[in-house]
């Protein structure tokens, strides 16, 4: 890819749509995931600190999630019983995401390249905030299946139960605690949010 294109390309993030193989009454697109889980990493981190008196860094959980699908620019948007049919699918779809994350990363001058590096592609260093990421990028795929049924599509009944039981096996209390105090609003109105006193 030729320097200088990152930023054109992460603007074509709005042009991926996800959950491919399910009826949707409103399409997502990867941006607004992204956004999203964001919000939710960003919400986690802070959790983290002022609930459970951790020292996550909030701001960065932000940004690592604001990149976590960045990849599928290239690759687009491959659907979970297909990423996951099988150990050697998901390890030749994690081969395949390095590989498109690496082509990202030659559309920015190698002055900035460093500090992308391990935004766009997972480090080991950081492996326990990734953690953080994929339970805000659930959480977000949980909202989206919650919207949905609100809609009355009942295609994503199955994938509210399936990612609902991921959410609680990946045993961070941050995420149990979004999942039991914020989660419920999501299949409320906006009439039901409250009035300014």
């Amino acid at each position: 890819m030729n320097s200088g294109y990152f930023y054109a390309m992460l603007s074509r993030m709005k042009y991926i749509n996800r959950w491919g193989l399910m009826r949707n009454t409103r399409d997502e697109n990867l941006s607004e995931h992204s956004l999203e889980t964001a919000f939710i990493a960003h919400a986690l981190g802070i959790i983290n600190n002022e609930i459970f008196k951790g020292t996550l860094p909030a701001e960065r959980l932000a940004v690592l999630a604001m990149y976590h699908d960045v990849t599928e620019i290239i690759t687009g948007d491959m659907p979970t019983p297909v990423k996951y049919y099988s150990k050697s699918i998901r390890d030749a779809y994690h081969e395949i995401e390095k590989a498109a994350g690496e082509e990202l990363l030659t559309g920015i001058p190698e002055v900035l390249r460093e500090r992308y590096k391990n935004t766009v592609l997972e480090s080991e260093e950081e492996k326990e905030l990734f953690r953080y990421v994929k339970a805000a990028d659930k959480l977000s795929a949980l909202i989206k299946c919650i919207e949905e049924r609100n809609m009355g599509n009942t295609d994503f009944y199955d994938a509210q139960e399936t990612i609902t039981e991921a959410i609680r096996n990946l045993n961070i209390p941050e995420a149990d605690y979004f999942l039991e105090n914020f989660i419920p609003a999501y299949a409320g109105t906006i009439d039901k949010s409250g009035k300014a006193e």
